[in-house]
């Protein structure tokens, strides 16, 4: 439980405008949709979607590494892995596994004889979008786990988009829809709270220090 004393201490030193932008962020962040890469051999396209994740009010990211096992490129992410809940796996089974657990359905965003089109996607249910290596696609495993494939429409010559931009414009597209919907999208009270003291220990510079002091003084008291 989140000591709601101690928060609102730490809170009280941070800046109005700061203070101001946690409460924005926290009121659009959603554990409705998340994400998935499953082996991405380039990193910067781990770490953009990374970054649209933040941008869209994604929390969470699934990031599968059974093959390719590198670290996020912080300039690509922009920062955006401080404010992002990063989950990594081994094994694409145990990803699949632990979002099933969570009431995640699967979604593969890749064309398949079964698909349907962004504009169709049926926002109502939990969703992982599952987002593939860049020269092979997504796993058979996944596609065997899938419960639906996504695609974007397209009518240039070129039949594919890079992975960042895909899930860009995936993501943009179901959270403003997720948004303008009666769905309870929203983090509940005890994940805001626990992400505003998340957040607050990657703001203050020298965090275990005031937090040591402020029980210190609580003590003397």
């Amino acid at each position: 439980m989140i000591d709601l004393e101690l928060l609102k201490y730490l809170e009280s030193r941070l800046t109005p405008e700061r203070k101001a932008r946690f409460d924005s962020v926290i009121s659009n962040r959603t554990k409705h949709f998340t994400v998935a890469t499953e082996d991405v051999y380039q990193l910067h396209n781990t770490s953009a979607v990374i970054r649209s994740c933040d941008v869209f009010g994604v929390q969470e990211v699934h990031i599968v590494e059974e093959r390719n096992t590198k670290r996020i490129d912080r300039e690509i992410a922009m920062g955006s892995q401080k404010w992002v809940d990063l989950k990594r796996f081994h094994s694409v089974n145990d990803c699949i596994n632990s979002l099933r657990e969570s009431g995640y359905q699967i979604v593969a965003t890749t064309p398949h004889k079964n698909d349907q089109l962004l504009s169709d996607f049926d926002i109502h249910r939990k969703s992982c979008f599952f987002f593939g290596m860049e020269s092979k696609g997504l796993s058979q495993e996944v596609m065997e786990a899938a419960d639906c494939y996504l695609k974007i429409p397209m009518v240039g010559f070129t039949e594919s988009l890079n992975i960042s931009v895909s899930a860009a414009i995936i993501l943009q597209d179901v959270t403003n829809k997720l948004r303008q919907s009666d769905i309870d999208w929203r983090l509940a009270e005890q994940e805001q709270l626990e992400k505003r003291m998340d957040w607050i220990s990657k703001t203050l510079k020298s965090y275990d220090a005031i937090v040591a002091r402020y029980y210190q003084n609580k003590k003397s008291t």
